[in-house]
């Protein structure tokens, strides 16, 4: 399990979790850790292939994007 942050922005964390969940790849959870938002990653499945990992750090990187390009931080 690990906690991602990004730019450490509680708001910008916040939409890239839940565009990640939209996006159906794969679900990762949204959290609250030392009063600061981050997204959850929990891989615990040895079932989960490398081709599993490459697709859901595609989202979360896609989602990123898209969450920046938004705020127009692009």
């Amino acid at each position: 399990q690990v906690l991602v942050r990004f730019d450490d922005d509680d708001a910008l964390t916040r939409d890239v979790t839940a565009r990640v969940q939209e996006d159906g790849t794969c679900w990762l959870g949204g959290t609250t850790w030392h009063d600061v938002a981050a997204m959850r990653v929990s891989v615990s499945s040895w079932l989960t292939t490398d081709e599993d990992i490459d697709r859901s750090a595609e989202a979360i990187l896609r989602c990123l994007a898209s969450a920046r390009e938004a705020r127009g931080a692009g």
